[in-house]
């Protein structure tokens, strides 16, 4: 097929609807009315020849086939823009708009309250944050980089690992001194209140396990409590509820002060990485590099 200039249009068209999620708000960030956008739409799809969004009443999502188009050509997308602000010479170069996915953990406790600095930083960029249990698909959603604690699964994104925080064991000082410490890992499957979280993947809690060099102790931790998100876990292991294991990352400054006191210190080896994760466009657009260096001051 001969190269249509009018398709890189249609393109980026298409990279607005699914930036914001319907047609009308793409063409009130593009200046255009909503049919506008949506014959804009129509004529990609008949100039490649598939359906790209499926349509109804409430909402537009992706089809296969547009899911694995937008995939390819959005790396592409990246790289033009970065060009572009570079070949004209522009001082901020860092500059748009960026959306981010992130985890409830990283976003609450370590992005959100920093983010004033990052932006005063970069008056030209605004940041769209968007905190979720799980990352789901970048491409179709519309974002520009993840970041996320855990093992990632097999992708064709570009995952970078920014660090691994220690796994902690930690408990309010007035449930210590109501039940005391447990002086081994093993101690806590009597006689204590264990804090659970829920495993999005799995539907049932994570898993406790201690290690201490070598030697790697899991536990079969109970409790009458069981939450989904980081925050209810904080809160109840504050509140005095039982024993809760936590990230350092983001229990270090409740740690400091004393509101939160650390069990088993011996046994804290154990480490969980955060990651990022963006598209493998090269090179790098300019803000989600600043971004990932900014993150990195932050951890």
């Amino acid at each position: 097929m001969a190269f249509d200039s009018r398709l890189l249009s249609g393109i980026g068209v298409l990279s607005a609807v699914i930036e914001a999620g319907s047609f009308v708000r793409a063409g009130e960030a593009l200046g255009l009315t909503q049919p506008a956008v949506s014959r804009a739409v129509a004529r990609l799809e008949a100039r490649i020849g598939i359906r790209i969004f499926n349509r109804t009443a409430r909402s537009i999502t992706l089809t296969d086939e547009g899911r694995r188009f937008y995939k390819a050509v959005a790396p592409h997308l990246s790289g033009i823009e970065e060009a572009a602000v570079l070949a004209a010479g522009t001082r901020a170069v860092v500059q748009g708009r960026m959306r981010v996915n992130v985890d409830g953990a990283f976003g609450h406790y370590i992005l959100a309250p920093n983010l004033e600095r990052f932006l005063s930083r970069y008056p030209d960029l605004s940041v769209e944050v968007s905190v979720r249990d799980r990352m789901g698909d970048l491409v179709a959603d519309g974002f520009d980089l993840a970041v996320r604690f855990g093992v990632p699964d097999p992708s064709a994104l570009i995952g970078r690992l920014l660090l691994e925080t220690r796994v902690i064991t930690c408990a309010s000082p007035e449930y210590v001194a109501r039940r005391g410490a447990p002086a081994h890992p093993k101690d806590l499957e009597q006689g204590h209140e264990c804090v659970l979280l829920r495993d999005p993947s799995t539907g049932r809690h994570f898993d406790w396990e201690f290690v201490k060099g070598d030697a790697a102790v899991p536990i079969a931790a109970k409790g009458h409590l069981q939450v989904n998100d980081t925050g209810s876990l904080l809160g109840a292991s504050l509140g005095g509820q039982g024993i809760a294991q936590l990230l350092e990352l983001y229990a270090r400054d409740m740690l400091a002060d004393g509101r939160l006191v650390q069990i088993l210190p011996d046994w804290s080896d154990e480490t969980f990485p955060l990651y990022a994760f963006y598209h493998s466009a090269k090179p790098v657009p300019a803000k989600v590099r600043a971004f990932l260096d900014f993150v990195l001051e932050l951890v």
